[in-house]
This record gives C-alpha cells, structure tokens and sequence, in this order.
C-alpha cells in the first residue's frame, strides 16, 4: 500500500488528540468522537461537493479540519480518483484554520497535514509556505482604560514590554478584527470549532470572563451557510456579561439543533466545566424551532423547542411542562422576597468575635457562629430584627452532580437566623418574616423536592442567587408546606412526580 495512502487508512492508532483532550481545563482539546458528533449534525451531502469550504477559526489540535479530511476523501473519490489529486484538492482548496497560539498551530498543522511545516517533503500535501492553509499571526490586545476593547481582559500593568517578550498574549486574531472577513478574504460555507471559553479578568478565575461567545458572533458576521461550535452552556441561564448574548440566541431562530450535556464529563471524558457543555448547528437558510437534545447521565431527552419561550433557557425537557403548569396560575416568584447576596455588607472571610458583647449582633460565616460590633453593620437594617431564613450561595457539590443513587441534594445550607443576628457574603436571605413560625414553614418549603427541582433548571453554575429561584412560586407562610401539597396544588401527573423524586434526595 502507498504511504500516504496507508497514512489516511490507519491514522493516528492510539489517537493523540484523544489523549490531548484530557490534558486540561484551561483550553479543552476536542476528542474526536466529539467532532464526529458534531460535524453529524451537518447534511452529509456537503463532504461530497468539492466547492464547499470549511473554516475553524480556533485550532488547538487540527481535529475538526482533520475529520473533515477523512470525510472528504470518501465523498469526493468518484469526482477525483487519484489519491493525492484528491488531497491536493481537498487541503489547498477546502480547508482552513486560524490558530489561537503559534504552538497550536504547530499542532493543528502536524495532525492535519501529517508536518508540521506543509511546505517539507513530509506533508500530506505541498503547500509553498511554511503555515498552508492554517494561519497563525501574533497580534495583541487595544487597551482602552485599562482593558482590551475586544475581549474585556485586564491589562497588567506588572510586567513592562520587555518582560512579555515572547510571552502568548492570548489576543486572539479571529475576535480581535472589526471584521474577520477580511483575515482570510474569502467566503466559507461551514464555519465550525471549539474556541476558547474564558480569559482572566485579573481577579481571580472565579470572575474570568467568558469569551466564547465572541468566537460566534464573529463567526455569524462571516455569513456561512453553516455554523457549528461547542461551548460551555453556562449562558443559558446565566454567566458574567452574557445576558446580551443570551437574549440573541434565544431569539435566532437560526439555531436548527442542539445536544446540551448537563456533565461536561459525558463529552468531554476527565474535564469538569460547571454548568456543562453544548453544541449547536446554526443554519442560515432555516427558521423556525430547535431540535433540541438534553444528555443526562447518559439518557438522552430530545424535542422541538421554540429557545425564547422564557427569558432565560429550561435546559431539561422533561421540566418544561412541570414549568408551565406554575407560570400558569400567574403567581408570584419567591425571589420577590429575597435578598442580593451579601445582605449586610460583610465580607466573606468576615469571622467576627468569640464573645458576645452589649453593642454586637449575632454573626453566621462559613466558620460558623460568632458574634460582630453593631458599627461594622451598614446594610440590610431592615432585616436584622426579623426572623431570616438563610441559604449559603453555595449548591451542593455543583448543581447537576448526583450521588451514587442519582440524586442531588442542589442546596447546601439552609437554617433560620434569629433577630439580631446578620451574616456574611457566604449566604443570603431566601425570605425575612415577623414570626418565627413563619420563617420555618418558608424554610420547610425552600427545603421540599419540589422547590429544589425547579431550582435546579436554572442553574448554570457551582453558586445561587435569587434569581434562580425565578419558577419558584411565592407561597402563604402562614401554613406548612408538603410535597405532596405542592403535587397536588399545581396539578403534576404521576410521571411528573416519579421525575422529581428520582432526581432530588432528601433534605433534613
């Protein structure tokens, strides 16, 4: 058999981007059973059209132009029967990358072409330059006011020009272009990848700031036919500055298909992204509902969803009816009645004193109790002499995580807070009430499976705050609260009730 025949007939045994999709958290490598997946959702008869031109404009490993490859090379031997015409074809005239770093293009060049220089006698196919068709430029950020115009990231001031000599500058070429037409100057048909999800804001990686969604919307502007990229699914409900992002997706009726996987592990094998991960077919040419796939520990739970139906996406489909049974009796939420996080004003690695003094108030942190002076106090006073119920910000082990049995517990701490007691920014206040009766019947109905199921639709993340508690109905605390009450007050049917128990545990 030829070598380069032999090359595409047994590639890569044991795959090495199957092993680099396992390295890290920072930038998640793509296994390519995933790209299969993915490019699955396209119509096939496009790997049989020789004009049809495809772009990744955020190569790591040189996955998805690698698959394409092969696929490729099946759909169009009828059309050019001699291997390497067929390549030649193929590489030079079909597929095109944009590195996010120069060793990423390294990569992307040697899994693509076979060398990791395309111009050498070893590449697949001979290109006249070192870089082929997968292009890498450095280009750095525009700062304006102490961030970059395109991306948000943070300019650190600690390190002078010479000291970022050769250093990556992660200022991506696709996303850092008013028009990114014009970095390849031509018009692609497929544009499909998985870029980058966060860059650091320089306050810690608790508040990196997503950046995938600048890799769509750029991507949209190209106006291909069509557009496939996964990312985390945090937006749906959530994530730091995505509301806008949030509300033109949910609109585009673009969007034909969608798989949401509720663990990022059940795609990405060993690489834990809270809220997990989805990938979405964006087509041009359609309009109308998704097809819209939720993945659950491994059960797959597929409709027609019309994505803007709420203002923010109910990623299980199996709630969906549950959701629109409350919303129906037009009550109000819960969250009407909470507070922001960090009602007082106290920091979270506030710890007060150990002894109680005439001019202090009771204190409840991640520590536990003590006791803080009443100056340090200067929000939340209208709370302080009521009964509080309190939940930590906290879900339990992450909102989608179930236990061996394949439940989920969702809140972690809930108690009651007597008057004259405050806490840290490691809770807030799920309802405040005169009477201490009231407040344990609130904290009885925040605690139901119920409340907790509906919870979780929302949740995109590791942390709560009351708007999460959107479907949650505002109840008569005056009165205890059963599941079995709720059941039966918002008409669920059996099957409906059967889901809510085999999903949440529990809760003393």
């Amino acid at each position: 058999m030829p070598l380069k025949q032999s090359l595409f007939t047994n590639v890569y045994k044991p795959d090495v981007i199957s092993c680099l999709a396992d390295l890290s958290n920072d930038e998640v490598f793509t296994p390519p059973s995933v790209a299969n997946r993915m490019l699955d959702m396209l119509p096939q008869e496009l790997f049989s059209d020789p004009d049809v031109k495809f772009l990744d404009p955020a190569c790591k490993s040189g996955v998805f132009l690698r698959e394409i490859a092969k696929r490729l090379i099946k759909g169009l031997a009828g059309r050019f029967p001699d291997l390497q015409q067929r390549c030649d074809w193929i590489f030079q005239h079909q597929l095109y990358g944009i590195a996010i770093t120069e060793l990423t293009s390294l990569l992307s060049r040697r899994s693509v072409y076979c060398s990791k220089y395309p111009n050498s006698p070893f590449s697949i196919t001979r290109f006249s330059d070192v870089q082929g068709n997968i292009l890498y430029h450095k280009i750095e950020h525009t700062w304006e006011n102490g961030k970059c115009k395109y991306c948000g990231i943070s300019q650190d001031n600690s390190l002078n020009d010479a000291e970022r000599e050769g250093m990556e500058t992660h200022a991506y070429e696709f996303i850092h272009n008013i028009n990114p037409k014009g970095i390849l100057n031509m018009k692609f048909d497929v544009v499909i990848s998985n870029p980058p999800y966060q860059l650091s804001t320089g306050q810690g990686q608790s508040q990196a700031k997503p950046i995938y969604q600048n890799f769509i919307e750029q991507a949209i502007k190209l106006n291909p036919r069509y557009l496939v990229m996964i990312t985390p699914s945090r937006w749906m409900a959530g994530g730091m500055g995505l509301d806008s992002y949030r509300k033109k997706m949910l609109n585009d009726r673009h969007i034909r298909k969608m798989t949401d996987y509720a663990l990022s592990t059940d795609c990405f094998p060993g690489v834990d992204i809270a809220g997990g991960v989805s990938y979405f077919l964006w087509d041009r040419d359609f309009s109308g509902d998704c097809e819209y796939t939720y993945v659950d520990q491994g059960n797959f739970y597929t409709m027609k969803r019309r994505m803007n139906e709420y203002d923010v996406f109910v990623r299980d489909n199996r709630a969906v009816a549950i959701v629109n049974k409350i919303i129906a009796l037009g009550e109000k939420s819960i969250s009407t009645i909470m507070s922001s996080l960090g009602p007082f004003g106290l920091g979270t690695a506030e710890r007060g004193q150990k002894a109680k003094g005439p001019n202090t108030f009771g204190l409840l942190s991640s520590a536990g109790k003590s006791y803080i002076e009443k100056t340090k106090v200067q929000s939340g006073l209208a709370y302080i002499d009521k009964w509080k119920v309190i939940l930590g910000k906290a879900t339990s082990a992450g909102s989608a995580h179930a236990d061996s049995s394949g439940l989920r517990k969702v809140i972690a701490t809930a108690d009651i807070l007597e008057p004259d007691s405050v806490c840290t920014f490691s809770y807030f206040i799920g309802g405040a009430f005169d009477t201490r009766k009231e407040a344990e019947n609130c904290l009885g109905y925040l605690k139901t499976k119920f409340v907790r199921y509906l919870l979780l639709q929302l949740l995109s993340g590791i942390n709560i705050n009351k708007d999460k508690f959107k479907f949650v109905p505002l109840q008569d605390f005056s009165r205890q609260w059963s599941d079995d009450d709720l059941y039966k007050k918002y008409g669920l049917n059996d099957k409906e009730k059967n889901l809510i128990e085999s999903m949440i545990k529990p809760m003393d």
